[in-house]
């Protein structure tokens, strides 16, 4: 079968996509997610830091795990663990291990069912805490407590990356919708209090059909700022804390996919960045 034949089906299938006939996660992983180039980020990171790539991984609040599915393929001396408290999304990441990776890849994977401020584990050189996912933690003590409790999962050179964002749409309550390969992805701020930092977000997912999955995921935060973030990592015992910011693509203006450290950012009205955690 040619190449272009298989595309041409598979656009097909996925533009005759409803909401009965789809998964939430796998339209999660094919809207928010994109582990190749998370990893590649990563990597970067690893050598900018500390001149080589990272081998062992911890991915906290896992979800389906995608990175750390990703992160066994990238180089055969990967390991990775994934926490998680949903016995359901680890079911369905389960499956989708049985599928896409071979024996000696899922070996290589161990995913846990826990809370992520009490599950011990083996030392790695890189713990990950991605999409946003550690800001339901509301209160600075428990954003402190993670902290330290990453810190101590950490090897003696071990990096934490995160990821946080912002800017002035962020305060907003707002919708905004992205197009996609067969269906429309809806990021929704239904709620901004300015007093406690609280927010709460909604995904929502429309089909060309004119069905919709509403409220498919919803995210009870608070909206933490970086130098929050920074100040946080250092009070749990980090030597530095790093900013990475994405650079823009001249002709687009958009994002360009290359990440590096900086001391000052753009008051954008939207943007999302990587914190480091240097031990």
């Amino acid at each position: 079968m040619s190449t272009t034949t298989k595309n041409s089906k598979r656009k097909k299938n996925a533009s005759s996509r409803t909401a009965r006939g789809s998964d939430i996660h796998e339209l999660y992983e094919l809207s928010v997610q994109d582990p190749e180039g998370e990893i590649d980020t990563i990597d970067r990171i690893w050598k900018d830091q500390r001149g080589r790539t990272a081998s062992s991984m911890r991915e906290d609040f896992c979800g389906t795990a995608a990175v750390a599915r990703e992160w066994v393929k990238k180089r055969p001396e990967n390991t990775a663990v994934g926490v998680d408290l949903s016995t359901e999304v680890l079911e369905w990441c389960r499956t989708r291990i049985d599928q896409n990776l071979n024996d000696e890849e899922s070996s290589r994977l161990n995913l846990i069912e826990g809370d992520v401020l009490n599950t011990k584990t083996d030392p790695v050189e890189t713990v990950l805490a991605f999409n946003f996912s550690y800001f339901l933690f509301k209160k600075r003590s428990q954003v402190l407590d993670y902290f330290k409790t990453v810190r101590d999962q950490l090897e003696d050179d071990g990096l934490f990356i995160l990821d946080a964002y912002g800017g002035s749409d962020s305060f907003l309550e707002m919708e905004e919708d992205r197009d996609l390969d067969g269906f429309t992805y809806v990021w929704d701020q239904h709620h901004y209090d300015p007093v406690t930092g609280d927010v709460v977000n909604h995904i929502h997912f429309k089909f060309p059909d004119g069905t919709k999955i509403k409220n498919a995921f919803t995210y009870h935060w608070r909206l933490w700022t970086l130098p929050e973030i920074q100040e946080l990592l250092l009070e749990a015992g980090f030597s530095r804390a790093a900013v990475y910011w994405e650079g823009t693509d001249e002709e687009t203006d958009e994002g360009n996919g290359v990440w590096t450290e900086v001391d000052e950012g753009e008051a954008c009205e939207g943007w999302v960045a990587y914190l480091v955690g240097i031990k």
